[in-house]
């Protein structure tokens, strides 16, 4: 018996160290790193990494090198420091999404190997690194500029405007592209750049029309704006699912990179960026103007949440993995949900939003009509799109969004809005607010109470605790338009607007009839519309839609 106990022992210490894979062995290295106070706990670091290299040394990794080199350094054992730093800086891309250039060439570069400064080696690796880092950016400006090329056009040269309108619904200048994925560069502002990935299908082809979704990342205030992305971070990890089906159905992703200042939720600085972004898009490749969608996790769902509320005309859908739905900029005005259509999945253990305010929030949107459904998965907390069980989710969401599909001339709108910056949807453009004057009339105000919230305690247990919360925040005074259109007649209903502008399309109008637009039940408008080529180039200028085009606009002041 003694024999076979002995035996089993060994066995179970044999699956034991089997165990200890290469991710295991160093995620203890780093904590052991992270709470070291003295040289010898950065020592047992250190042997620490060098175990885990030397049992697997199949799977070192660019993470691994680079934090036996920080700790080698750090114990001025110069040759070990070396010994990993040099493969490290030699790598094209480490897992994380780095070049391995930026570690000796990049930011924090020399104040993280301060004690190898002046060994001659570090000088030779460094000269190194800054061509390799030349190089690096000279690669990815040729791949943008590959990106970007397109056939030449003469829309400025067409001068009949009717044959300039059916040019632009036909427009299609788009090339053939050498590669899948791209990381393009975007400036936010005369001192910020940051950048947003873009992966192609397989075998994307410019005659064809492409579907596109953008996904918005959370943790917006850890985030901080990036020169270039790779494909690492974006299209494997939590986004796995987004990948195996944007391939299956021929859609285009894009991974905007924002931060704590510029992003899609709070403050309203980064807002700008992803329509820009799709207008750079749009002049690149062939996308369907009336499949652009945009998803997102946590900070990136509610920055979906956002784009549906605040700026939806260029998009057709809106997704959500644990949404918190709330405009943090202003107010929330649910009708404008109306317009388009969200789905959200959430879990039953979120700290972001809890399940009862998701419950009492669908059923709001229910109460208006709002298109929006909500997929409760019970037992995962905020992390959801980390488990494999999320996977049906994103069957879910590729599913609506290959039989989704923009009206882009709506029948009916209803708009709601504080900030002028987002008077448009659709038809109607340019609407601003009157909210100054004696006259001025509160709009009904959606809203309810939330009463329960989780959050996790200094152990790590979701507990519950009770609030006193309204929903929405409504800070400024807001303006709201109704309006509807059939056979030639818009019929608008106004609350608190100065003045606003009514976009013409052929699609929505007999050209040969007159127009009129009644404004309070007032006659403000009666003619023809007509071609306008200054106007049809200047819109196709500021947003290049060829399913979306306006000929002409009627500007009115209430």
């Amino acid at each position: 018996m003694r024999f076979y106990a002995l035996l089993f022992s060994m066995v179970c210490c044999f699956l034991i160290k089997a165990q200890e894979n290469y991710s295991s062995l160093t995620r203890k290295a780093l904590e052991t790193m992270w709470k070291a106070k003295t040289e010898q706990d950065y020592e047992k670091a250190l042997a620490m990494y060098e175990n885990a290299f030397r049992i697997h040394p199949d799977k070192i990794d660019g993470t691994g090198l680079y934090k036996a080199s920080v700790l080698a350094s750090e114990l001025k054992n110069y040759d070990k420091a070396f010994k990993y730093l040099t493969p490290l800086s030699m790598m094209k891309i480490t897992e994380d999404g780095y070049p391995g250039w930026v570690y000796l060439a990049g930011k924090y570069s020399d104040g993280e190997y301060k004690n190898l400064l002046t060994d001659p080696r570090w000088k030779t690796l460094k000269e190194q690194a800054i061509k390799n880092k030349e190089s690096f950016y000279n690669d990815l400006k040729s791949k943008e500029n590959e990106f970007y090329n397109v056939k030449s056009n003469d829309l400025k040269n067409i001068q009949d405007p009717e044959k300039l309108y059916q040019t632009i619904r036909n427009f299609n200048p788009y090339l053939p592209k050498k590669d899948r994925d791209y990381s393009l560069s975007f400036s936010v502002n005369s001192s910020n750049t940051t950048s947003y990935f873009i992966h192609l299908p397989k075998n994307y082809q410019p005659e064809k029309k492409y579907p596109l979704l953008f996904f918005l990342h959370g943790a917006v205030k850890n985030n901080a704006l990036t020169d270039y992305q790779f494909a690492n971070g974006n299209l494997d990890g939590w986004n796995r699912y987004y990948t195996k089906y944007a391939d299956q159905n021929d859609v285009i992703l894009v991974f905007p990179k924002g931060s704590k200042q510029y992003n899609w939720m709070a403050p309203d600085d980064g807002f700008f960026m992803v329509p820009e972004m799709l207008k750079q898009i749009k002049k690149a490749i062939n996308i369907d103007d009336n499949k652009v969608f945009i998803s997102g996790h946590s900070n990136g769902a509610t920055g979906s949440f956002s784009y549906l509320m605040k700026k939806p005309t260029q998009f057709t859908g809106f997704y959500g993995f644990n949404t918190y739905p709330k405009i943090f900029t202003g107010g929330t005005f649910a009708e404008n949900a109306k317009n388009r259509s969200f789905i959200n999945f959430s879990t039953d253990e979120d700290y972001y939003y809890p399940p009862n305010a998701n419950d009492d929030f669908t059923t709001l949107m229910k109460s208006i009509s709002v298109d929006y459904k909500e997929y409760r998965y019970s037992g995962f907390p905020h992390w959801f799109p980390q488990f494999d069980e999320s996977e049906p989710a994103y069957t879910l969401l590729f599913n609506d969004l290959n039989q989704r599909k923009r009206n882009p001339f709506p029948k009916q709108i209803s708009w709601e809005f504080d900030d002028e910056k987002y008077g448009d949807l659709d038809w109607i453009s340019n609407m601003k607010l009157d909210t100054t004057n004696a006259a001025y009339q509160k709009n009904k105000e959606l809203n309810f109470k939330i009463t329960k919230w989780l959050e996790y305690d200094e152990e790590d247990s979701l507990q519950t605790k009770t609030v006193n919360k309204n929903a929405f925040d409504f800070p400024r005074k807001s303006g709201k338009v109704k309006a509807e259109y059939q056979n030639n007649i818009f019929r608008i209903e106004t609350s608190n607007i100065s003045s606003l502008s009514i976009n013409i399309s052929p699609e929505m109008v007999d050209l040969k009839k007159d127009v009129k637009i009644f404004i309070n039940g007032k006659l403000y408008f009666k003619g023809k519309a007509t071609y306008n080529r200054e106007f049809i180039l200047n819109s196709f200028e500021n947003s290049p839609e060829r399913e979306q085009v306006w000929i002409n606009w009627v500007e009115i002041k209430v």
